[in-house]
């Protein structure tokens, strides 16, 4: 059972008084005290003996996924990252994971998990677990110019396109408004999907690639990368550059909704059926969802990598995990427990999984929300799209963050996890 609101009021009390300066506690008044790590959740200490899955699952993968993020983190200045005790701490960790080899033999991993972190339980208030999704990078075949079979444009950023600052040394965000102006100069809202299909972007010379199927455009600007495998055998690799600013709309909502396909039988692959054996209704389908993302070339990926996520590092397929930036920081560790249909045909099989943030999403937000990256190719794509399940988070903190170093009174224990997990609506 999770805390009661009382103690884990406490609990929060005692951390921002702890954390109003990091390693230092001292008396905090009503004035300055810092607001707690995380408002929005309940956290429960727990031991990694406690956690299912810990000791079966390789952890020197995650391992390798965390140093990178620590190379991003240590090149962060203060003022450009979230100013969050989190972050600051992790700075700290990350100093000493970089003297490590970046791919170290599996009993260094975790005994460097073990050392430097301290694992809590996370779930929203008043909900016991949290909620999970999968993404991937799509393959689709293509061309650098238009032909009769390539005939739909991916974009490229515009120039005229107008948004909203991310941080410094930010990726671009894929939150927030974007604007263009008109010809008086007036700032309005950026062109929707349905203005952009129709025409509103065409002969700008902005077409980064040509591929068959709108459908595979619709599906790349939801992930935010493509592989473009082209006529002679290259693979063009496109990475999220951008958005339009128009509000995000899950077309699979709308087909449940309008009793086209039942909620539990959702996926991607059901939502492409229906596009496939509905080109008109399809079309009218993927307008609903008005928001339209911006691709660049990214040149530095190596053949292996993963698609780069909004900390700017290749995703480790299986490791990385986009979380809700406005809560987390990214590099943070977490371990996910839940049952997934990842098997065969889509079989229930356990996930129990030490991940990294290193991406984000808009439509990834709570504080035990996460977007699972399952790699690259259709099989994964299958994958990605049949995740919307519960599960477990535990959050490892930096053990200069540890709160149950003071006397607080500890929970009782969360029962464990079913075996067999139901779709959440």
């Amino acid at each position: 059972m999770r805390a009661t609101l009382p103690a884990f009021t406490l609990l929060l009390a005692l951390i921002a008084a702890l954390l109003s300066f990091p390693g230092k506690a001292r008396a905090a008044s009503s004035v300055d005290a810092p607001p707690a790590l995380f408002p929005q959740a309940v956290l429960e200490p727990v031991t990694f003996a406690a956690i299912p899955g810990w000791d079966a699952d390789p952890v020197a993968p995650a391992f390798t996924a965390f140093r990178q993020s620590c190379g991003m983190i240590r090149k962060t200045t203060e003022g450009a990252a979230p100013a969050r005790p989190v972050f600051l701490a992790l700075r700290a960790t990350c100093a000493r994971a970089l003297r490590l080899p970046p791919h170290p033999r599996e009993h260094t991993a975790r005994a460097f998990f073990r050392r430097e972190f301290v694992p809590f339980r996370i779930a929203p208030l008043e909900q016991p677990q949290g909620f999970l999704t999968g993404y991937y990078e799509p393959e689709v075949e293509g061309s650098r110019t238009q032909t009769a079979d390539y005939a739909t444009p991916l974009y490229r950023r515009p120039p005229d396109l107008i948004v909203e600052a991310p941080p410094k040394d930010g990726a671009p965000a894929n939150k927030g408004k974007a604007f263009r102006r008109d010809a008086d100069g007036t700032l309005v809202p950026y062109h929707d999907r349905g203005a952009i299909e129709d025409g509103a972007l065409a002969g700008k010379g902005l077409e980064v690639a040509w591929i068959k199927d709108p459908a595979d455009a619709f599906f790349a600007h939801i992930q935010g990368s493509v592989r473009v495998k082209l006529p002679d055998g290259a693979v063009l690799r496109l990475n999220y550059d951008g958005h339009n600013g128009q509000p995000y709309t899950p077309v699979g909502r709308l087909l449940i909704e309008r009793n086209l396909v039942p909620r539990e039988k959702m996926s991607m692959d059901a939502i492409r059926a229906y596009i496939a054996a509905h080109p008109e209704e399809g079309r009218e389908l993927m307008r609903q969802n008005r928001s339209y993302v911006f691709f660049r070339e990214a040149t530095e990926l190596k053949p292996g990598d993963g698609a780069v996520g909004a900390q700017g590092l290749p995703l480790t397929a299986g490791r990385s995990i986009a979380v809700d930036r406005n809560i987390h920081v990214y590099g943070t560790p977490f371990f996910i427990a839940a049952d997934l249909p990842t098997g065969p045909d889509g079989q229930i099989e356990p996930f129990r999984h030490l991940m990294v943030a290193q991406d984000t999403g808009s439509a990834i937000i709570g504080p035990a929300r996460a977007d699972i990256f399952f790699g690259a190719g259709k099989e994964a794509g299958r994958i990605a799209g049949r995740i919307q399940h519960p599960g477990q988070f535990v959050i490892l903190l930096p053990r200069a963050l540890d709160p149950t170093r003071m006397k607080v009174p500890r929970p009782k224990p969360r029962p464990a996890i079913p075996q067999t997990a139901t779709v959440a609506p």
